[in-house]
């Protein structure tokens, strides 16, 4: 199987079921999930995190790219545009939505910048250039700057009851 996407150092892939141990290794580490919220994921939270992605994919031809070095084996990140239904409003229910994840491995190498410009693009190239959410924990700086440089801009901010507050961007 080939790449969806390549940039000048990562291959894009869509979710296969051997994306697995990969995944829950990525979101495991405790530092790389700092910002994704309180939760220790288990064996079944990557399965549900999996096939999400894979759904998203077959449902709306679009979705996150397991994302490795090239012609390596193991996922470094997991980036890319999916469907998303938030359940809070707020333009982040039933929209696609922009995403990343990089293993602490790899911060302050680019690779979220290099590989979301090369998702977006190949999103906008596919589907059209239309609204796309985000959502970036309080505080997360350099996901901040990364959502502005790709052209998202801040409307709101959304409270979870006894959760980190979430900065809502849209890009349009």
């Amino acid at each position: 199987m080939s790449p969806v996407l390549t940039t000048q150092r990562f291959e894009l892939w869509q979710p296969a079921p051997g994306d697995l141990a990969d995944l829950f290794a990525l979101t495991f580490d405790e530092e790389t999930r700092r910002f994704l919220g309180s939760f220790v994921p288990s064996q079944m939270d990557a399965f549900n995190r999996l096939h999400r992605n894979a759904g998203s994919w077959a449902l709306h031809g679009y979705g996150t790219f397991m994302v490795r070095e090239k012609g390596a084996e193991r996922i470094i990140a997991n980036c890319g545009v999916f469907r998303s239904h938030r359940g809070f409003g707020q333009g982040l229910d039933d929209v696609p939505e922009a995403g990343w994840i990089v293993h602490k491995d790899h911060w302050g190498r680019g690779v979220a910048r290099e590989v979301m410009e090369a998702a977006l693009g190949w999103f906008d190239a596919t589907h059209g250039r239309q609204r796309i959410g985000c959502m970036i924990e309080e505080g997360h700086v350099a996901s901040d700057a990364l959502a502005q440089r790709l052209g998202f801009v801040r409307y709101g901010l959304h409270q979870p009851e006894g959760g980190a507050a979430l900065v809502l961007y849209e890009r349009v």
